[in-house]
């Protein structure tokens, strides 16, 4: 049944439909839990440097593990890499949202320990997919239509957008926030029957061609591994460590020392786990920095903006998905006419727009205090969502176009990984400066306090003043990566 439906002529799109269902359960989670957050930390009774590990520890996996599983999918096979993914993924959600019950059960006193455990595994089966999902995607369409379907995928993570936190909103309002971790089961099962039913693995195996070693670089894998758990560990605990301390000082000795380590085996070896010569393209490396940057500002926003709606304007969780409805429905809309219109016209002006848009809405959102009307809320939101949906689609076609040989897992993972890695890095960045405000002014960070904090009082207005200065960084890195597009030299179709 697989051979004939590879035969078809719009195999490309059963290929997109079968990894959309993935990808739209990867993105609904991530929706969910963010706007968990505050329900979480006050049900656990965490602060709000304990709370962003619920993300981070999954988020962190991600980005350790892409590289390394985008070369073993390359190896082994993508659909193999992809449905085992699909598996511990849902596996590792229905464990998660257990995590209190488990913890009583082994006498753990703090559920939020068994709960990281969990979401680090569930962060392996996440690196997974995204390793070599969008690998699939993009080896299925041609040069030609490569931004078509990458903005056709785009709007599938835009849909997942709208769905997870309207989806978290409804269940953590009427039943309870642990449902946002248990509908992943469901979905993941019904994506990994899509997988198995519709997915030729001989159409998605670099070797299959006769192309590529088959031998794995492990120094490699280790060496990204130490590289990246270094800089985000050290970056992620700089808020309450301080970043003057010993433990941060030498996690950045750790992390430059292994970075350059890394360049130097991946610039000797035969069979490298990263191509180094890929960055020697302008759009390349222009493209994977700036996908890096402009996800600093989305994890950054998608971060603060529940605890600013529920704090400030006294928002439940079902009304803050319904806000940031417009966020996701932007995306959905602009994915693919952005990813379709840039294979005729190039892609710069739609980067270089996409990315000044983002800034703009970001300095909106800086203007934000307790009195901020909706409408003004829901217009910032809409400026930024827009340039991201503008973006994101031509600049990952024009990496992919930028890339050459038969590397799309390896290229797949490394867009991820700018995603991912930069989805930790913003959380950080954000709750360490929004800590530090609050802090500096005299209190803790413990977001019962801000959610419990009357309008007007002294720690409300700090909590927005933090905000306003990650949104200010966050905007002005936007405006520099618009302007990188700027000057670098278009590229009307994929090579």
């Amino acid at each position: 049944m697989i051979k004939h439906i590879s035969r078809s002529p719009n195999y490309k799109w059963i290929v997109f439909g079968a990894v959309g269902l993935g990808s739209i359960t990867n993105v609904t989670h991530h929706g969910g839990v963010a706007i968990a957050l505050p329900t979480i930390a006050q049900d656990l009774a965490l602060s709000l440097t304990t709370v962003q590990w619920i993300i981070l520890a999954e988020s962190l996996t991600i980005s350790v593990m892409l590289l390394p599983m985008g070369r073993l999918a390359d190896i082994a096979g993508r659909k193999l890499i992809y449905l085992m993914g699909v598996l511990l993924f849902g596996g590792m959600a229905l464990l998660s949202g257990s995590s209190p019950w488990f913890s009583g059960l082994l006498g753990i006193s703090s559920p939020i320990l068994l709960m990281i455990v969990f979401r680090i595994f569930q962060g392996l089966g996440a690196s997974m997919t995204q390793a070599s999902g969008m690998a699939m995607v993009t080896s299925v369409f041609p040069d030609k239509e490569r931004g078509k379907g990458l903005g056709a995928h785009g709007s599938v993570i835009g849909t997942g957008g709208v769905i997870g936190p309207i989806l978290g909103g409804i269940l953590i309002t009427y039943i309870s926030w642990h449902w946002v971790f248990w509908i992943n089961v469901p979905l993941c099962l019904v994506a990994f029957v899509a997988g198995t039913t519709l997915l030729d693995s001989e159409q998605f195996s670099a070797e299959s061609k006769g192309k590529g070693s088959r031998r794995y670089d492990w120094i490699g894998a280790s060496l990204s591994t130490a590289f990246l758990l270094s800089f985000l560990l050290t970056l992620s605990n700089g808020s309450h460590l301080g970043f003057s301390s010993p433990p941060i000082l030498a996690g950045l000795l750790v992390c430059l020392s292994t970075l350059m380590l890394f360049i130097w085996y991946e610039s000797k070896t035969d069979a490298p786990l990263l191509d180094l010569s890929l960055f020697k393209d302008r759009v390349f490396s222009i493209g994977i920095s700036s996908n890096y940057v402009s996800f600093l500002g989305v994890s950054s926003f998608r971060f603060i903006i529940p605890f600013y709606l529920q704090a400030a304007l006294n928002f439940t969780p079902a009304q803050v998905a319904y806000i940031l409805i417009p966020n996701a429905v932007s995306r959905i809309i602009l994915g693919p006419l952005s990813g379709h219109f840039s294979d005729q016209i190039g892609r710069r002006v739609f980067t270089t727009v996409g990315l000044a848009l983002c800034g703009s809405g970001l300095y909106m959102m800086s203007l934000m205090n307790a009195q901020t009307s909706v409408s003004y809320v829901l217009l910032s939101i809409l400026a930024f969502s827009c340039g991201s949906g503008l973006f994101m689609s031509p600049n990952s076609a024009g990496i992919f176009g930028a890339a050459r040989g038969n590397n799309h897992g390896v290229v797949s993972a490394l867009v991820n990984l700018s995603r991912n890695s930069a989805n930790v890095s913003g959380i950080a960045i954000a709750t360490a400066i929004v800590a530090t405000t609050m802090i500096a002014g005299g209190f803790s960070s413990d977001v019962d306090a801000v959610m419990e904090a009357q309008s007007g009082s002294s720690l409300l207005n700090l909590f927005i003043s933090g905000t306003k200065t990650v949104y200010i960084l966050m905007g002005t890195l936007q405006i520099v990566s618009s302007i990188a597009h700027l000057f670098t030299n278009p590229v009307t179709k994929s090579r």
